[in-house]
């Protein structure tokens, strides 16, 4: 049975059929047959640039490789535990169609700087549909806050009521989040898009083989300078990981807050029935499952940088069956997070907004108290005399069970004789947004500007 496998010459007793199983990665790594194929072809042009095995043996190995693609594409091609992986499943089906020249292929290269360049080709292939997908995310909160532009609601800290600000505003700072996280997705590209093969096992290849001649053909931007590097690390697969826990975790911020604002004790916004469910017994419920599912999956994404994290922690070079670990993680972080991705745009796009509800809790909870003490400070006060006069007013306000904007001139003397008349209009929750006209600030205008900015991408 030992001769059954690609390895098998040194074995005289065949491998026990629980451990076959226990071993195998073809369950899951089988979604790397495309880049398996794509760069297997491209590594067999190079064996026949170099003279290394003859032209007509490439010619029936691309010939080869594509027909294995087409089967696998239409559902045909079977795949074998006993045959461990995508690579030895793929190369036994080449061998068996094409024969000789189908064993040619491996020349050179080895499973370790094999499987190291199809995550490489995958995680590049996926990295750029994801960013199109945070792009998506982007444009539904640039349509929302242009359509709700001067909606008002209350900005928190410690999720309590703190200064007004515009609802834009908020939908605003989302996107700086999501267009870092795009940012720093390009960048862990950048580190991605490096060609391993040619390291071979851990020290290279005897054959005179043409590395940035793959590169080229493949599209990557440069080669590894160490093979015990190129084959023995998974700092490329971690940083995408990394990368990822933050863009979860700015979704699951978001999130929280969705759920928070759907419902009826804040009673913001109407969640699209088409995100949400409802309860097996109480009729009149309306759930917000889709966030709170993307708010539960950021655990599962952070789990999957730690394990692989842990996987990698002891590790001495070169490459170690341990690193067969590095593939779910990888791949679940891919699926949960385009999944999250997708889900969020469509359900932000469809998100109802109730600015009346909005507007009246912005303007309670003494949201502009940081006004009343910036007026006292126009008017010459110290700010720390302004801040301690305000607080008084607040305490006054509590006792007498009113909000600021119900006290009497006489009232806002007791505080302080710097109080005029002009206080009324300058504490209005729409006076206190527009005198944030800063670079960053909450007024419809910073607003407006960066929008604009975003639109033109900037």
């Amino acid at each position: 049975m030992s001769k059954d496998k690609l390895w098998g010459g040194r074995f005289t007793q065949p491998t026990d059929a629980f451990v076959e199983e226990f071993t195998a990665s073809i369950q899951f790594d089988k979604r790397l047959y495309h880049q398996d194929i794509r760069g297997s072809i491209a590594h067999a042009r190079m064996l026949g640039k170099q003279g290394i095995i003859p032209q007509s043996d490439v010619e029936a190995i691309i010939e080869g490789l594509q027909q294995i693609l087409q089967q696998i594409e239409e559902g045909t091609f079977d795949f074998s535990i006993s045959l461990e992986d995508i690579h030895m499943n793929i190369e036994s089906r080449l061998s068996a169609t094409i024969g000789e020249a189908g064993k040619r292929l491996h020349t050179g290269r080895s499973r370790n700087d094999q499987v190291a360049l199809d995550i490489r080709l995958y995680l590049r292939d996926e990295i750029v549909e994801i960013v199109s997908y945070i792009d998506l995310l982007i444009d539904a909160l640039l349509k929302q806050a242009e359509a709700n532009l001067d909606v008002i609601m209350p900005g928190f800290t410690h999720l309590q009521t703190a200064q007004p600000i515009l609802f834009s505003h908020h939908m605003m700072a989302y996107v700086e989040m999501f267009k870092r996280d795009s940012a720093r997705l390009e960048d862990c590209l950048k580190r991605v898009n490096v060609l391993p093969l040619g390291a071979g096992a851990l020290a290279g290849t005897t054959f005179p083989i043409d590395r940035e001649y793959v590169a080229e053909q493949l599209g990557f931007s440069s080669i590894t300078r160490n093979s015990l590097d190129s084959v023995s690390d998974r700092d490329f697969s971690l940083e995408f990981l990394s990368v990822s826990s933050i863009l979860m975790m700015h979704l699951s911020r978001f999130s929280e807050e969705l759920i928070l604002w759907s419902s009826s004790e804040f009673k913001f916004i109407e969640l699209s029935d088409s995100f949400c469910t409802g309860s097996s017994i109480m009729p009149q419920k309306k759930n917000p499952d889709v966030p709170e599912l993307v708010r539960g999956k950021t655990g599962r994404v952070y789990g999957n940088l730690m394990a692989l994290l842990t996987v990698m922690k002891s590790l001495p070079l070169a490459y170690n069956k341990d690193m067969q670990e590095d593939k779910e993680p990888l791949f679940d972080t891919i699926d949960t997070v385009k999944g999250s991705l997708k889900v969020f745009a469509d359900m932000i796009r469809e998100m109802q907004l109730y600015p009346a509800n909005m507007r009246r809790a912005a303007g309670q909870g003494f949201s502009t108290a940081t006004d009343v003490a910036d007026y006292l400070v126009r008017k010459g006060l110290p700010f720390r005399d302004a801040h301690e006069a305000v607080g008084k007013a607040v305490a006054y306000c509590v006792e007498n069970e009113m909000e600021l904007t119900e006290l009497t001139l006489t009232e806002w003397q007791l505080f302080s004789p710097r109080f005029d008349k002009d206080i009324f209009a300058a504490i209005t929750v729409e006076a206190c947004i527009n005198a944030r006209n800063v670079p960053g600030g909450t007024a419809r205008e910073r607003v407006w500007s960066e929008i604009v900015r975003c639109r033109e991408g900037k």
